[in-house]
């Protein structure tokens, strides 16, 4: 009884921990968001906190300017072609590693999940060597191939994850009831891990559109991201427009990141 009661004592401890942990660390995030939105409509012509005036200038500026047009243009397209090629290969490593049972399965998975393990730089000075060679550097085919494969380990871990839930007895009903393979894989096994390949494809977007140190290796005068911009403009010169761009980014990447959990608790309404 009294073991009982110590264990009971001391998981809530534990819990009581993380939760105050986690906050602080919600609170280390949320706090330069708090600072950067309201700097975003400073009157002023540098960075101010408080500002001394309010004003939309600098969101002029930003939408008013071919440069930051072009790499927000940029940072999308690349984001979209990079999302749309990390799904299918994602979703097609996912089925792969859920239904073959070979030996070195295990190894074949953490080389794919290897990008989102690895330090940034590390992936970047690769990629630089290999496309270097290729001849991929400074071009958009580039972008999207390196941006893919940071995507397909997110695609990869939410495909599975809907898996985990996922009879596969359905496949068998329906080929009782004379569908093909594609069939099934159209009008069963597609509708029922959408939500994961949905959330695949918004993370690996989110990714792809965030990312600055391979865009830094890759860039040219004619393609340039949105972050590498943003890097330049802070680095190079002190333009305030980057905060307006930071604030963008912020709230855009924030409303992307709620689909997934929309599409989740809708999924887990209809269920």
């Amino acid at each position: 009884m009294a073991d009982t009661f110590v264990r009971a004592r001391r998981e809530r401890s534990i819990g009581w921990g993380l939760r105050v942990w986690v906050v602080l660390v919600g609170f280390v995030l949320v706090v330069p968001t708090l600072v950067v939105i309201p700097m975003s409509f400073g009157a002023g012509s540098t960075f101010q906190f408080p500002p001394d005036g309010w004003s939309l200038r600098w969101y002029g500026e930003f939408f008013g300017s071919g440069q930051w047009l072009a790499a927000l243009a940029n940072s999308v397209q690349v984001g979209l072609l990079a999302a749309a090629l990390a799904t299918v290969v994602g979703v097609a490593a996912a089925f792969g590693l859920d239904r073959a049972r070979f030996r070195g399965r295990a190894i074949v998975r953490q080389v794919l999940m290897a990008p989102m393990i690895l330090p940034g730089i590390v992936v970047a000075v690769a990629v630089y060597g290999v496309f270097l060679r290729w001849q991929l550097n400074g071009t958009m085919l580039g972008f999207v191939l390196a941006h893919a494969v940071l995507g397909i380990p997110f695609v990869i871990t939410s495909v599975q994850t809907s898996l985990a839930g996922y009879d596969p007895t359905m496949e068998r009903a329906a080929a009782s009831l004379g569908a093909t393979r594609w069939q099934t894989l159209r009008t069963v096994v597609l509708p029922l891990i959408a939500p994961g390949v949905t959330a695949g494809f918004v993370f690996a977007f989110a990714t792809s559109f965030d990312e600055v140190v391979i865009a830094l290796f890759l860039q040219t005068p004619d393609i340039k991201t949105l972050p590498v911009k943003m890097y330049e403009s802070i680095v190079l010169e002190i333009d305030p427009t980057i905060a307006a761009a930071s604030s963008l980014i912020v709230v855009f990447t924030t409303a992307l990141l709620l689909v997934p959990q929309i599409l989740r608790r809708r999924s887990h309404h209809d269920r």
